[in-house]
């Protein structure tokens, strides 16, 4: 599988188009501040803290604080925000003396931050410290090239990509597992190259890795997604075929599928098919079936699996809110569009402004100007507020005689 993308130059050379942040020697320069003040507890501080600088300081002086750097969250926080305001040589100067310390001997830890470079969007710095792994006296396994391999994905460069995967594994006698296939798989679909991932699914049993629920589930997504039905729905049939049961996401996918064509039946016939196997609806299930029997005019029976959603024990989402008062209003149910308005705007979710107009006017046409009334006065509540011309939509539509 790997060796067909043939060898390349080190990726490297890929990122070319990567600009490198500029780098200044901070950790040198700094020995001559006076120590930071940290009575608190340094994990405090580090959350409380919103200047860029002070954060990055504050920080390299628990370089070695193990409370600090095995907190996963700390860390991606600290990184993300320093991000967030440019200081790309901060986040430099902070992930390279890290991984010259002993935690640096570590894969784990050297895929954490492969992966927080990833995140900062400095994928070359990613991709060398990965090549650079042994200097700091830690192994590359298909772990770590997992983590690089992720990293370049989120570029979208085909050729780079295709160069790593050529390269690399045979260099340094890796082997890839699934998670491997899985990553190229999805990115490949991502960049809308479904075709060229379904070749590697092909190409991924010839060398003995066996695809599973999630290869298929991203397969046939992408290929739904395209309207590629024949190809999805023959996947589905080989998945189950090789004993590879689909999970929530398979089911969920194809129902999705199935009431974008509207056949809302089958969709609820999936659903009843999951309860048979054993695997729970979730929010997202109900949502589509509610959605598909709307769509198909079936009012009733999207209000008994609402009501079936209510009876498992599920509290409806803001989608199913959305859904349900959209079309109650429609088929002018507006007794009960007006109870779900109501319960969804009490928990800050709030139904798009055409359904509240729609709401108010059928309401103001059944003479319940009363409860309009309040419906308005929740959306006034509304955080962030609705703009002034839609609440004063809203209150000209009980002024009209």
């Amino acid at each position: 599988m790997v060796r067909r993308f043939g060898t390349a130059n080190r990726v490297a050379t890929v990122s070319a188009a990567i600009s490198t942040p500029p780098t200044n020697n901070i950790f040198a320069s700094d020995n001559k501040k006076n120590p930071l003040n940290l009575e608190e507890p340094a994990l405090v501080k580090l959350k409380a803290e919103r200047d860029p600088e002070k954060l990055f300081h504050l920080f390299k002086a628990n370089a070695s604080n193990r409370l600090v750097v095995e907190n996963r969250f700390a860390f991606e926080d600290t990184v993300s925000r320093l991000a967030g305001a440019g200081r790309f040589d901060y986040i430099e100067q902070l992930l390279e003396h890290q991984k010259a310390l002993r935690q640096g001997q570590r894969e784990g830890f050297i895929v954490r931050i492969i992966t927080l470079y990833g995140k900062a969007g400095m994928t070359k710095h990613a991709i060398n410290t990965f090549y650079d792994m042994h200097l700091y006296g830690c192994s590359r396994t298909v772990k770590s090239f997992n983590a690089a391999l992720k990293v370049l994905t989120e570029t979208r460069d085909l050729t780079a990509i295709e160069s790593f995967l050529g390269e690399v594994p045979w260099k340094f006698g890796i082997k890839l597992d699934i998670f491997s296939v899985n990553i190229v798989i999805k990115a490949f679909c991502e960049m809308g190259i479904s075709d060229k991932a379904y070749l590697v699914l092909l190409e991924m049993q010839e060398v003995g890795i066996r695809p599973d629920v999630v290869t298929y589930t991203t397969l046939i997504s992408a290929f739904y997604k395209i309207n590629r039905v024949e190809i999805g729905n023959g996947l589905w049939n080989l998945m189950v075929l090789r004993g590879c049961l689909p999970n929530l996401a398979t089911f969920n996918v194809r129902i999705q599928y199935l009431v974008n064509r509207g056949r809302a039946w089958q969709a609820n016939s999936l659903m009843g098919m999951m309860r048979y196997l054993r695997i729970n609806p979730d929010e997202v299930t109900y949502n589509l079936v509610i959605k598909g029997f709307c769509r198909a005019r079936y009012l009733e029976m999207a209000k008994r699996v609402y009501s079936a959603l209510l009876d498992e024990g599920y509290k409806p989402n803001i989608k199913i809110y959305q859904t349900m008062i959209h079309y109650l209003c429609k088929a002018g149910e507006f007794d009960m569009a007006y109870s779900m308005c109501k319960d969804s705007m009490q928990k800050d979710w709030f139904p798009n402004v055409d359904t509240i107009y729609k709401l108010l006017e059928g309401m103001k046409k059944d003479g319940k100007v009363e409860k309009a009334r309040f419906i308005v006065t929740l959306a006034q509540k509304r955080v962030p507020p609705f703009p002034p011309v839609q609440l004063g939509a809203m209150k000209s539509i009980l002024s009209r005689s």
